[in-house]
């Protein structure tokens, strides 16, 4: 009995040690109205086996991603994750570590840290990382709290093309510290609309490229504009390989950069634990949010890893802190981290292009089946328009062992895109699984 390892005279001499007769006496306090006596309308406990039979049975009725063609995307990707990061992440050392703040016996999960802030600032391109967020949405809603720090204003416009998921758990977060959000309609391209939506009064501009749509966008008209205004731009990336092959957000003119990095060393995980990443320009440091872990030298001058610039007590004291998160996803970072070191610079480019490559693959078998693809510009995710409601094309074909994608409607029900299906190639789709696609489609 691991979890239950009291018997009957255990509990039975811990009643006579605080004075009560029984386990209801406890319980003494509760009002009796509030107190149930019969048995409440659930299975009454079974056996090791009789459970496993029943959790096998409830599993079975979902269906693996790798059960067949697979072209689901929409802010979470399938990539091939080499056995490597789950053998290395399962160590004890790693698994089981919990918080580094005594740093003489945390150098080595403090060395991961500082490894895996280098890796996000070069891909990204700015100047400092943190050392990660519970995923790329809440690190969204950071970003646009730390703008109104810095810029002193209250107003942040997110763009069209912004995933709604994003938007929404942004709204909500923001709208605790006053924040006035204005979210643009959904729009395939959102850059003009963005840019003459900035005014005196905005703190940032959120944009995301490749966007919720998959449209790859140079964002550098709207930094420009932006800052023009006194404005920060935040840029938003839900697919960390597109890094390997576009532009960085640094090289564009975003003062910050959140991502979402399930993609890099992450399995799809029916949503999470997933790993959010945070860069920004230097001079913004002091108002960048979560743990940041820097390189020093002890009393010898060895070298060290510490966490700076940030203490714990400073996230207690709620009404002093820069964020309220004083954690990060650390198992989730460091499997991030050991496949970028896999992969390396060369071959993160090579994935991103041979992404792009499937992708390209997809587009033209899903025109030929005489569907129109909305995306003018794409990196591995692609906005088709069908002959009916998206979700009914899907239902239909997951029937036939094909998962075609994600209806928009799924992600934003009011939007009045019923029929935009947002479709993803990645490095695991074969040419047979986009055969397989096609052929469906062909045939109504």
């Amino acid at each position: 009995m691991r979890y239950l390892p009291l018997t009957p005279d255990d509990r039975a001499q811990m009643l006579g040690v605080i004075g009560a007769p029984d386990i209801d006496a406890l319980f003494a306090h509760v009002p009796a109205a509030a107190r149930r006596r019969e048995l409440f309308d659930l299975p009454l406990h079974a056996g090791e086996m009789e459970v496993e039979r029943e959790l096998a049975g409830l599993a079975a009725l979902n269906r693996a991603a790798g059960a067949g063609p697979f072209f689901c995307g929409a802010g979470a990707y399938r990539h091939h994750v080499p056995a490597t990061v789950d053998h290395v992440i399962q160590r004890s050392e790693f698994l089981t570590s919990y918080t580094p703040y005594q740093p003489e016996i945390a150098q080595g999960t403090l060395q991961v840290l500082f490894e895996f802030q280098t890796q996000v600032a070069a891909l990204t391109g700015l100047d400092v990382a943190n050392a990660s967020m519970y995923d790329g949405s809440s690190a969204c809603a950071e970003a646009v709290m730390m703008a109104q720090r810095v810029t002193r204003r209250e107003k942040a416009i997110l763009s069209g093309g912004v995933h709604p998921h994003y938007a929404a758990v942004t709204q909500t977060i923001a709208h605790a510290e006053g924040m006035e959000i204005v979210r643009q309609p959904a729009a395939i391209d959102a850059e003009a609309a963005v840019i003459a939506a900035i005014d005196a009064e905005t703190a940032c501009v959120v944009v995301q490229t490749p966007n919720v749509f998959g449209v790859v966008t140079d964002v550098s008209r709207i930094a420009e504009a932006a800052h023009a205004a006194g404005a920060l731009l935040i840029v938003v990336t839900t697919e960390a390989v597109s890094f390997g092959l576009l532009k960085s957000p640094g090289q564009m003119g975003a003062d910050i950069a959140v991502a979402e990095g399930q993609s890099i060393g992450n399995a799809l995980n029916y949503g999470g634990p997933y790993v959010g990443l945070f860069a920004c320009r230097e001079k913004f440091v002091r108002q960048m949010p979560g743990r940041l872990c820097g390189e020093t030298v002890d009393a010898e001058g060895r070298r060290g890893y510490v966490l700076t610039l940030s203490t714990r007590e400073q996230h207690i004291r709620r009404d002093k802190a820069t964020s309220n998160i004083c954690t990060n996803s650390g198992l989730c970072a460091l499997a991030f981290t050991i496949h970028m070191t896999l992969l390396g610079g060369a071959g993160l480019q090579q994935l991103a292009r041979l992404n792009h490559s499937r992708a390209r693959e997809l587009k033209a078998a899903v025109e030929g089946a005489g569907l129109q693809v909305l995306t003018p510009r794409f990196f591995n995710e692609i906005a088709v328009r069908t002959k009916g409601p998206a979700t009914a094309l899907v239902e239909k074909l997951a029937g036939e062992g094909i998962l075609a994608g994600v209806p928009y409607a799924r992600l934003d029900p009011h939007a009045g895109l019923d029929d935009v299906l947002l479709v993803a190639a990645t490095e695991t789709t074969t040419s047979d699984d986009i055969a397989a696609l096609a052929a469906a489609l062909n045939a109504g």
